[in-house]
């Protein structure tokens, strides 16, 4: 298993609002959509709370944090190469702030503490 996880800032200019509705409604849905999709074993999105916020002006630390799962490395190259993986591509640009995009590609988890909660 590898998993492709994103730390996400958003793009200047867009309130924490705009950017999680953008990131649910509009980018989500193109992603579960796409052809580049059949590699993908999950996608996760993880938002920033909203009370986290102190007002829409805040832009300390990340708005969230992205996980696409993929069977391995093959695959998540595979899901690159897809003719729609472009159009993904530019969506980010229209929500994301490229240049403090942050992401690591890691395998199986090393379980340190694996207790339940009750």
């Amino acid at each position: 298993m590898i998993k492709l996880t994103c730390l996400l800032r958003r793009k200047e200019g867009l309130t924490p609002a705009e950017f999680h509705a953008y990131w649910r409604d509009v980018h989500g849905p193109l992603i579960a959509s796409s052809s580049a999709a059949n590699y993908v074993i999950r996608y996760e999105q993880n938002p920033r709370p909203l009370a986290d916020y102190r007002n829409d002006d805040d832009r300390s630390g990340y708005d969230g944090v992205t996980v696409q799962w993929f069977e391995s490395m093959e695959s998540y190259y595979a899901h690159m190469g897809e003719d729609d993986f472009p159009a993904m591509m530019e969506d980010i640009a229209k929500f994301l702030d490229t240049d403090s995009l942050d992401m690591v590609l890691t395998e199986e988890p090393r379980i340190i503490i694996d207790g339940s909660v009750d």
